[in-house]
């Protein structure tokens, strides 16, 4: 079993930075990933990385704006130049195997997940 649990969100104003933590206890990943839902809409990749030299790989929505990066707890989601329609509930998802490139956008992918953590982006 893995627990998942993750940190750091908030209410920010447009163009601040943010950066969410998620701290994974239990067996051991190869696969971690960031994806958020906003109010009706479904659950979207936003990013992942394999480990042992497997790559990050993000969505075009924030690619050039978030780092995802593996730490000693987990991983880390470093969000720059937030836009209000980053607004939504931030999961980590991670995986026991290595997820193949393909696979890594889809949430089915995902063994493990935490509960969440809100951010709300705002003027």
């Amino acid at each position: 079993q893995m627990q998942l649990v993750e940190s750091g969100g908030g209410l920010v104003q447009p163009g601040v930075s943010l950066r969410l933590s998620c701290a994974a206890s239990g067996v051991p990943f190869a696969t971690m990933a960031w994806f958020r839902q906003a109010p009706g809409k479904e659950r979207e990749f936003v990013a992942a990385f394999r480990t042992n030299g497997g790559g990050t790989y993000y969505a075009d929505s924030v690619k050039g704006r978030f780092t995802i990066s593996k730490d000693n707890a987990g991983s880390s989601l470093f969000m720059n130049s937030l836009k209000i329609e980053d607004t939504g509930v931030y999961y980590c998802a991670a995986k026991v195997n290595r997820a193949i490139l393909s696979a890594l956008r889809f949430a089915s992918s995902y063994e493990y997940w935490g509960q969440g953590t809100q951010v709300t982006v705002s003027s």
